[in-house]
């Protein structure tokens, strides 16, 4: 996607994912090593799906605790392919689940051409399993660090997003992408995460 000679030549790019639970504090750690790399006097660029459009809104990397930095929302890899700037040091993109799995050649493409690329997502969905692009960056990272969060049920580390929906857990056969914070999700460790079935709840009205 990125044209040969579009960073230095070997200045040495990677890759980096940061990874896990909602309430884990994935925006936060991206923001924190954003902000590190401005501090390094590195030209950084952040991006982010348009989907997410919570806190502090559509043009910002927000953590949960408040924490922002400025971001550029995005539909498509393809958007920031055509974004990046060659004089760019880091790029950063947020919310990665919810980019299509051209966001690996992207990465690829970026940190071959020297750039160190930082994603944060979800790795897993409401029903505990993989997440969109997810497995495949996670698989081509140099750098990854799996974050959680702590069960609100019995105060375990928790590893799963537990959907809700009128207070009741979400069943299995509901949309994978439903963006919301506390009052549609809680973070739950396995035994604790609940995700009841179509064939389980046709049982129980048998």
């Amino acid at each position: 996607m990125i044209s040969d000679g579009y960073f230095a030549a070997g200045s040495g790019g990677w890759i980096e994912v940061i990874c896990g639970v909602m309430f884990s504090g994935k925006s936060e750690e991206l923001i924190r090593r954003v902000r590190r790399a401005i501090i390094a006097k590195k030209k950084v660029q952040v991006f982010k799906s348009h989907l997410d459009e919570r806190y502090s809104g559509i043009y910002h990397v927000s953590s949960h605790d408040g924490r922002t930095v400025e971001a550029v929302p995005v539909d498509t890899p393809a958007q920031i392919a055509q974004l990046v700037q060659p004089d760019t040091h880091v790029v950063a993109i947020d919310e990665a689940q919810f980019l299509d799995r051209t966001i690996v050649d992207l990465a690829t493409s970026l940190a071959n051409h020297g750039a160190r690329v930082i994603l944060a997502g979800t790795d897993a969905d409401f029903r505990g399993e993989p997440f969109g692009p997810m497995p495949q960056l996670l698989a081509i990272a140099e750098v990854v660090d799996k974050l959680h969060a702590i069960c609100v049920i019995c105060g375990n580390p928790a590893s799963r997003n537990q959907r809700l929906i009128g207070g009741k857990p979400a069943r299995y056969d509901s949309p994978t992408i439903m963006v919301g914070s506390t009052e549609s999700y809680e973070a739950r460790c396995r035994a604790c995460h609940s995700v009841p079935r179509r064939d389980e709840d046709q049982g129980r009205l048998l």
